[in-house]
């Protein structure tokens, strides 16, 4: 995904601009996630077998991790790279913290 995200305001707003094709790609996504989820509720509602259940969990867990691996590639292209390059390196401790969140 290429884009504009971080501008000069990125830091100071704490915004990221995506443009609308990376913003139908993310909720398309995260559409599929929902759905996954109220897949597994369903199956709940059914009792279906753990084993399956369960399945679908890790499914889901995935396409989550998935989605949020893809936010975090994106930052430290955009934002993380802006900041440096403008002297701002600070934002190393900020990614550090935010890695470890992600673990």
């Amino acid at each position: 995904m290429e884009n504009e995200t971080c501008k000069e305001t990125c830091q100071t707003n704490r915004t990221t601009h995506r443009t609308n094709e990376e913003k139908r790609e993310l909720t398309k996504r995260l559409n599929i996630i929902e759905g996954q989820i109220r897949g597994i509720s369903q199956m709940i509602e059914e009792d279906r077998y753990c084993d399956d259940v369960l399945m679908q969990v890790v499914a889901a867990s995935n396409a989550l991790k998935s989605f949020g691996n893809q936010i975090l590639e994106t930052h430290l292209k955009t934002c993380v790279t802006h900041d440096i390059q403008n002297g701002e390196m600070d934002i190393l401790e900020e990614v550090m913290q935010l890695i470890k969140k992600l673990q």
